[in-house]
């Protein structure tokens, strides 16, 4: 490991400065202390990850002429109040992919981002970060799909903007294993002040009644107004008898130097398990409140305040330590600083 930061360190100074290829190191580091109360029991914690990933990238390109670029880009996410990975089975958890690039898009190959999860993360003012993340509610209804964030094996196609609008596919190989097979397709629309698209994939699981694919609809759109941006999506993820329907509104307003921001999500579960229980009633919903302030263009610190509601058998927490209690509400609050590098 420091070998390979020393290196690219290096080759970083001596191909900057070259227009035909370029190597950067990179990275993030976000830590802050943490209150949170899940149902009667409370945990106090010095906690990362609260505004941003931490992370540890290196990125760079090559120009092939005639407009044709090669790309890479492999990054790691890391847990700074411990110096521990994110990820104990692979290094380069986050991305790990292979690009060419031209004036008729990108072709973009390796582990990645999925298609469906940027078509509801893309509109979300926490960037599905921290105690605010909206990415808990992402339920996969039972099943072992493994494509809720990120894809192995995956072919990804971007298209160039055509008059703002855009279109993005993804397709990973399954490779035989359970939940990994999966296809996407979004298309949207992107000129300021407006951001709106629409996304649909599927992803291969164990077969239940007959169905063998868990199916999620994504739709968000924001608007910006100058003075306040606002964003809302609707996710729907359907599989067997089960279904989850998400319902997203976000906020976010300057304030000098800093920024405010406000987000609601209500979830709503129906249908019945594998064994035949009813998830009607397990809904939730989630508040939350914050504020950054840049110090810098690298460095900021922020305050975070969440609350989730939880009904029936439900056991969503805005953290998982300490144990979530089905039914049981959770609150949490967060301060913390963020330096990008």
């Amino acid at each position: 490991m420091k070998r390979l930061v020393l290196l690219a360190g290096l080759a970083t100074i001596g191909t900057t400065a070259s227009a035909q290829s370029s190597l950067t190191l990179y990275g993030l580091l976000d830590l802050g202390v943490r209150y949170v109360k899940n149902g009667d029991a409370s945990v106090k914690s010095l906690s990362s990850n609260g505004n941003n990933t931490s992370r540890l990238g290196v990125k760079g390109f090559e120009d092939l002429g005639d407009g044709l670029r090669a790309g890479f880009q492999l990054e790691s996410g890391l847990n700074p109040d411990t110096g521990t990975q994110q990820d104990a089975t692979r290094f380069w958890n986050r991305r790990s992919t292979l690009s060419l690039l031209g004036a008729a898009g990108e072709l973009r190959l390796g582990r990645d981002y999925t298609v469906t999860y940027l078509g509801y993360e893309d509109y979300d003012v926490w960037s599905d970060i921290g105690l605010s993340s909206v990415g808990k509610f992402d339920s996969s209804l039972g099943t072992a799909r493994d494509t809720a964030v990120r894809a192995d094996n995956q072919v990804a196609y971007f298209t160039p903007s055509l008059g703002g609008f855009y279109g993005r596919l993804g397709v990973a190989a399954g490779e035989g294993a359970v939940g990994k097979k999966h296809a996407a397709v979004r298309f949207g629309y992107s000129a300021a002040p407006l951001d709106v698209s629409l996304t649909y994939g599927t992803t291969n699981v164990a077969p239940e009644a007959g169905d063998d694919r868990f199916k999620t609809f994504d739709l968000g759109a924001s608007y910006d107004f100058g003075s306040a941006k606002l964003s809302g999506y609707v996710t729907r993820s359907t599989f067997a008898t089960r279904k989850v329907a998400n319902y997203y509104l976000g906020g976010q307003v300057p304030l000098g130097r800093g920024l405010v921001r406000a987000s609601y999500l209500s979830s709503n579960l129906s249908g019945r398990t594998a064994a035949g229980v009813s998830i009607d009633a397990d809904d939730a919903s989630q508040l939350a409140l914050g504020y950054l302030h840049n110090l810098s263009n690298r460095t900021a610190m922020y305050a975070n305040v969440v609350r989730v509601d939880n009904k029936g058998a439900s056991a969503i927490a805005v953290d998982k330590n300490p144990t979530p209690a089905a039914g049981k509400d959770s609150v949490g609050v967060e301060l913390g600083i963020r330096h990008s590098f």
